[in-house]
C-alpha cells in the first residue's frame, strides 16, 4: 500500500476563518474571487450568492478543494490561448477560482440520475474555492470510502492526468521500464503509484529533498536530478512520462528504447503565448517520422475514469500524497507555495 507524507497544516489564522464563517448565510457563501487576471494578489475572499445549478448539474457543499498548476494558469490567464477557449478574454468569465473538489451533495438538477442529496462525492467542479460549487454529474463520483474529504479533494485532476497518460497514451504494460520525470509533484505521485498498479518497473526523477517520499510511494529507483542526468544513464526506458519538464526532445528520445513511447504531460517554460506547448507540438510532428511514439494529450474529465481511480484507491493501490493544508482565507499562500516548487505531492484547501 502506498504511504502519504505528513499533512502539514499551512500557517492558519483562526480569526480569518471565524470572520469568513460569520459572513455567510443561507443565501450567500464565502468564496475566493478574482475580477482580473494576475498574481495571487488579485484574489479576494468575498461573500457572494450561492451558484445556481443547471438541470444536469449538482450543487456540492465543499469540504475541501485541491490546488494544481491549472489553477495558477487560470488565475494568470496564461498562456493566452486559454482565454480564447471560454475562460474569458479580458477578464475571468467565472469569478470564483478552483476545480478539484470533495464534499456533500446539497441539491441536484432534475436530469441528474447518479447522485442524490447527502451523497459524499469527489471530482471536478466550477469554483471550488467556496462554500458551494457547481459540478456536472459526469465529472463526479462517490467518494472513496477509505479517504477523508481532504484526500479525496486532490484526486481528480492529477489522478485523471496520470491514469490517461499511462494507460491510454503510454499503453503501459507489466514489466515495462517506465521513467517518470517530475515524480514528486501532484501528477507525479499518482503516476508512480498507478504505474506500479500496472506492474511496471518505475524510476522516478525528483530533487534530493523529495527522494525518500518518491521511494515510499513505490518507485523502484529514484534519480536525483541535481546530481545525475537521466539522459546520460545507460538505462533505456519503454515509456517516459514527462510531467512539466523542459528537457529537449533529443534528450528524451535518447533515453527511450527504439520503439519506446514518450508522453509529454505539460511544460512550464513561462511563455505567455505557448507556455511550453511548443515542445509538445514539435513532438507530435516529429512522431510521424521516427520509430518512437511521441505523444501529448489533454486529459478527459469523465465519470468512468473517476470510478477507475476510486477502485484503485479502495484497493489500496493508490493513496493521495498531501503536503500541506490551508484554510480558504489563505488560498493565495497555497498557490504561492505550489508555484515555488516546494510541494511534495498535493496542496489542499480545507
Amino acid at each position: 500500500m502506498a504511504t502519504t507524507t505528513t499533512d502539514n497544516v499551512g500557517v492558519s489564522q483562526t480569526s480569518k476563518r471565524k470572520a469568513a464563517a460569520s459572513n455567510s448565510d443561507e443565501n450567500g457563501m464565502n468564496a475566493v474571487t478574482y475580477s482580473k487576471y494576475g498574481g495571487s494578489d488579485v484574489l479576494e475572499v468575498k461573500t457572494i450568492d450561492k451558484p445556481v445549478i443547471e438541470d444536469d448539474e449538482v450543487l456540492v457543499r465543499v469540504h475541501a478543494a485541491g490546488v494544481d498548476r491549472g489553477v495558477w494558469h487560470l488565475m494568470m490567464g496564461q498562456p493566452y490561448p486559454i482565454r480564447l477557449v471560454g475562460f474569458g478574454l479580458r477578464a475571468p468569465k467565472n469569478p470564483v477560482l478552483g476545480m478539484d473538489v470533495a464534499g456533500v451533495v446539497e441539491a441536484v438538477g432534475k436530469n441528474v440520475t447518479r447522485f442524490q442529496s447527502g451523497d459524499e462525492v469527489f471530482g471536478i467542479g466550477t469554483g471550488s474555492y467556496a462554500d458551494y460549487a457547481r459540478a456536472h454529474e459526469d465529472k463526479l463520483a462517490l467518494k472513496p470510502a477509505n479517504l477523508t474529504f481532504k484526500q479525496a479533494a486532490v484526486v481528480a485532476i492529477s489522478g485523471l492526468t496520470s491514469l490517461q497518460g499511462l494507460r491510454d497514451h503510454g499503453r503501459v504494460e507489466p514489466g515495462q521500464q517506465v521513467l517518470i520525470i517530475g515524480a514528486s509533484g501532484g501528477v507525479g505521485t499518482f503516476a508512480v503509484q498507478i504505474a506500479k498498479a500496472f506492474d511496471a518497473h518505475v524510476t522516478g526523477v525528483c530533487s534530493t529533498a523529495k527522494m525518500d517520499m518518491v521511494q515510499s510511494i513505490g518507485a523502484d529507483q529514484v534519480i536525483d536530478y541535481t546530481r545525475e542526468d537521466f539522459a546520460e544513464r545507460k538505462q533505456h526506458y519503454d515509456l517516459i512520462l514527462d510531467i512539466g519538464g523542459n528537457s529537449s526532445l533529443a534528450r528524451l528520445r535518447g533515453a527511450l528504447v527504439p520503439d519506446g513511447t514518450l508522453v509529454i504531460v505539460g511544460g512550464e517554460t513561462g511563455g505567455r503565448w505557448l507556455g511550453g506547448v511548443d515542445r509538445q507540438l514539435r513532438a507530435l510532428v516529429l512522431s510521424r517520422f521516427v520509430s518512437q511514439k511521441l505523444d501529448t494529450f489533454v486529459s478527459s474529465e469523465n465519470h468512468e475514469d473517476l470510478i477507475v481511480l476510486k477502485d484503485l484507491i479502495e484497493s489500496e493501490k493508490v493513496t493521495p500524497v498531501i503536503d500541506r493544508t490551508y484554510p480558504l482565507a489563505e488560498v493565495s499562500e497555497a498557490i504561492r507555495y505550489l508555484e515555488d516548487g516546494r510541494a511534495k505531492g498535493k496542496v489542499v484547501i480545507a
